[in-house]
């Protein structure tokens, strides 16, 4: 697992939520995401995706739990159903590169948290996301941003 430090720039998204426990349904979420992006013309080899665990499953109660399947669109993009629109916040986030694999993604977020204590870092109060892009996906990676202070 590789780590780096990277400045997050703000993104325009179109996103999809789901709420209830992360799993299978989160999955979901992301394949109607992907659906519309493709009826939309914006799932290209450029795009963007995230998927945002909104709540901490350790202290929201899973049916509570909210997941945002992402796509950043360009700022002229007119959103319509069954989509919504937001903003993720930039700033300073440690970026691991991970295989994107069940067992790599678990072992990852089984491990995140340490490995930034280790290297001093502090999370700051926005959203973990994991994020999909262009040649990391087509090489079956992908990353996970945590922000920090």
């Amino acid at each position: 697992m590789k780590m780096t430090i990277a400045t997050i720039p703000n993104h325009r998204i179109a996103y999809v939520r789901h709420i209830g426990p992360y799993g299978l349904e989160s999955q979901a979420a992301m394949q109607q995401l992907k659906q519309w992006a493709e009826n939309n013309q914006l799932l290209v080899e450029s795009a963007i995706l995230f998927g945002i665990p909104q709540d901490n499953p350790q202290t929201t109660l899973p049916e509570n739990c909210r997941y945002d399947a992402c796509i950043v669109i360009p700022d002229d993009f007119q959103v319509d159903s069954p989509v919504s629109e937001g903003v993720i916040s930039g700033g300073k986030y440690a970026v691991y590169t991970i295989e994107h694999t069940a067992e790599a993604i678990q072992r990852a977020w089984d491990e995140i948290f340490t490995d930034l204590h280790k290297h001093g870092y502090q999370m700051d109060h926005k959203p973990i996301f994991e994020r999909y892009k262009g040649q990391l996906v087509l090489n079956d990676y992908c990353e996970i941003g945590v922000p920090i202070k």
